[in-house]
């Protein structure tokens, strides 16, 4: 179980969250005090990571994030169990096809921009009209470098990314002053969802990062308690690129 500090009073929804950066993230806020609810698609694995994270501060609520009815449920759920909403991380992605653009099943195309993006606002609707609209709070988007930069064959990915970073601005223009939003753009992460991009090559890989490792999902936790906090009150609309450094490389011989 999480050591826990003393309650904040403060909530968090974190979606896609019963394993690898959505977990450390709540993790990371379980840590601080926070209470937080939870979003997956799997309910058993949804149940091992409310008990490893403390049922009495922690729910569990399964459902497919692109389903409008979990959305609002689970915002619901939340402020049933907790009275409150504060925070909103969009963490629930995915990626389910590799290979070029121009190859694309185009409604393999529509399932990855619909999980990724149109999720990430309809979870951002809902926390809003529940809580955030009259109380205030912050939003979180986890984001990734692929929206930042050419992706070969994750390239469905990268657009619904940078698709992601501009609705982080835009909601960040239209919910302030009361509510900040920011997303987070992680390089290369140890997780399951991950492990295509270094399985059987981990130390080939992790030497191409100037900090020489991958990143882990409590690299991401650290960034979004801190985006999540007082301590990043002046800060909205930005996107904190967590990459190890690979970007310097970017200009590189």
């Amino acid at each position: 179980m999480t050591a826990q500090a003393q309650d904040s009073g403060k909530v968090a929804l974190v979606t896609g969250a019963s394993r690898g950066i959505g977990y450390g993230i709540a993790e990371a806020l379980v840590a601080r005090g926070d209470r937080v609810a939870i979003t997956g698609r799997n309910e058993e694995a949804l149940k091992e990571a409310v008990e490893q994270l403390g049922a009495d501060r922690v729910i569990g609520i399964a459902g497919k994030a692109h389903d409008e009815a979990h959305q609002a449920a689970a915002v619901e759920q939340t402020v049933e169990a907790f009275g409150r909403v504060d925070y909103l991380v969009n963490n629930a992605g995915t990626n389910p096809v590799y290979g070029p653009l121009t190859e694309l099943d185009l409604g393999v195309a529509r399932k990855v921009y619909e999980t990724n993006v149109i999720s990430a606002l309809g979870f951002a609707q809902q926390t809003w009209k529940a809580w955030q609209k009259e109380n205030g709070g912050a939003i979180v988007n986890i984001a990734s470098v692929a929206g930042l930069s050419p992706s070969p064959f994750i390239g469905a990915y990268g657009v619904s990314k940078a698709a992601m970073i501009n609705l982080t601005v835009q909601l960040a223009h239209e919910l302030a002053p009361g509510v900040r939003v920011n997303a987070i753009a992680p390089a290369v992460i140890k997780t399951k969802f991950a492990q295509a991009l270094y399985e059987n090559r981990e130390e080939e890989v992790a030497a191409s990062y100037p900090l020489g490792r991958l990143g882990l999902p409590e690299d991401i936790g650290g960034a979004t308690e801190f985006l999540l906090s007082d301590r990043s009150a002046w800060i909205t609309g930005q996107t904190l690129v967590v990459d190890g450094g690979i970007f310097l490389n970017a200009g590189g011989g």
